[in-house]
């Protein structure tokens, strides 16, 4: 805004020359007003009676001496009269540049609370820094029909942990603010044939409100060879969304997804592109894997309905299984995979003094399945429901994917970006297959 007041000056200096009276005047009240804002900022932040706050009253009173020989003809040497002005505006930015602290503003925006754990150790970072100021804004989202429409709505504010204060999204004025730095684990905006995040939230109109917008994706892809054109193909839906295009920065799993991005990118949008890719993308790991290898079975207290399943009657702990069920492979499978989910949970129940079953479906397969696969809605509903019910096995809906993590001994379920996680734990893991 100072900056702002100083180009005036120049136009002002040449509106007089040129006897542009109105101009003039008009470039005048503009200063005023400019200076009255920068003030009532600092005012906002620092309080009354600032020696910066008593620099802008002097301008202000100059400016408008300034104002007042011009409306009555008397001219203006604004050679002079612009020095003065550049004298109070250089001790304003001065005093702001040393006198007054100066905090980054940094805002995250999950919409599902389960998947917060890929922002999670960077907002941790930023909250601890002294220099910035972070938010915690969970968005709302809708599921969608299968027109696109949007259907029922979410908003998951109560979910976070408990040591993550969560701001509400109405609260947070983003014009007025503009954030430094704008955090997103959604890069799809409406793209997204199962759910969308609230369109006021798409990351074009994020872009706007803030000076870097940063895309951390939500998931965690298997390493592919950059250079492989087959493999790229396998991840250019991953690459190409609204969130990568729009994002100034974005962080990806490793400097092999880097180049795959890279290459992906260039080859959709042209080679000349190339330098833009390579300079906004960085591939300094994700969060999620940072997130998962600082996990303890021990940092977490199992509820206990989780301990009278896990538990064997001499105290001692089961075997526990961390049975995933995703989405593509439901949409793949479709009813053979449902069978299939019914076989394994039958085989699991009848070895349930040996080994405890955790079975975490993917968050959005009901959504998936009640816009998607309507004629399977009611068959998924009683599988869960008849679980649920006996409760010879665990049932995690919960947003928290770390515990499921950290406290089993292995993986079974479908190939997802869950797998590439675990790996990093060293259990074992093994892929369901519908057809055996």
């Amino acid at each position: 805004m100072i900056a702002l007041l100083e180009e005036a000056h120049g136009e002002l200096a040449g509106c007089i020359a040129k006897h542009q009276t109105e101009e003039a005047l008009g470039l005048l009240q503009q200063c005023q007003e400019g200076a009255m804002q920068i003030g009532t900022l600092i005012e906002g932040s620092e309080g009354e009676g600032t020696e910066e706050v008593h620099e802008l009253e002097a301008y202000c009173e100059q400016v408008f001496r300034i104002h007042e020989d011009i409306s009555a003809g008397m001219g203006c040497n604004m050679k002079q009269e612009g020095k003065r002005l550049g004298k109070h505006l250089v001790r304003v930015a001065n005093g702001i540049r040393n006198a007054l602290p100066s905090q980054k503003e940094v805002v995250f925006l999950p919409y599902k609370a389960s998947m917060w754990d890929s922002l999670e150790t960077v907002w941790r970072r930023a909250d601890a820094d002294p220099d910035c100021k972070a938010y915690v804004i969970p968005i709302p989202y809708y599921d969608k029909n299968t027109d696109g429409s949007f259907r029922e709505r979410h908003y998951e504010l109560g979910d976070f942990p408990a040591d993550v204060p969560v701001v509400r999204y109405e609260d947070y004025d983003f014009e007025q603010r503009h954030p430094e730095a704008v955090y997103i684990h959604n890069p799809y905006d409406g793209l997204n044939i199962v759910t969308s995040v609230d369109p006021k939230f798409y990351s074009d109109k994020l872009k706007e409100v803030t000076d870097e917008l940063v895309y951390i994706p939500y998931f965690v892809l298997m390493e592919i060879d950059p250079d492989n054109p087959e493999a790229l193909k396998g991840i250019t839906h991953f690459c190409t969304t609204p969130g990568v295009i729009h994002a100034d920065r974005v962080i990806v799993q490793s400097e092999e997804m880097k180049r795959a991005y890279v290459n992906v990118l260039s080859q959709a949008y042209g080679e000349h592109t190339r330098k833009l890719w390579e300079d906004k993308i960085e591939g300094s790991g994700s969060p999620k894997v940072e997130r998962v290898l600082s996990l303890k079975a021990e940092d977490f207290e199992l509820p206990e309905g989780w301990k009278k399943v896990a538990d064997k009657p001499d105290g001692s702990r089961k075997k526990i299984i961390f049975y995933n069920t995703g989405i593509a492979a439901l949409l793949d499978q479709r009813e053979k995979m449902l069978d299939k989910i019914e076989r394994n949970l039958q085989v699991f129940r009848e070895n349930q003094e040996t080994v405890a079953l955790l079975w975490r479906p993917h968050p959005l397969i009901e959504a998936t399945i009640d816009s998607m696969l309507p004629a399977l809605w009611k068959k998924y509903c009683h599988i869960v429901e008849e679980y649920r019910k006996e409760a010879w096995g665990i049932y995690d809906d919960s947003p928290n994917m770390d515990r499921a993590i950290a406290i089993s001994d292995a993986y079974y379920g479908d190939m997802s970006s869950i797998v590439w996680l675990y790996q990093k734990t060293g259990k074992p893991i093994m892929i369901q297959n519908a057809d055996v």
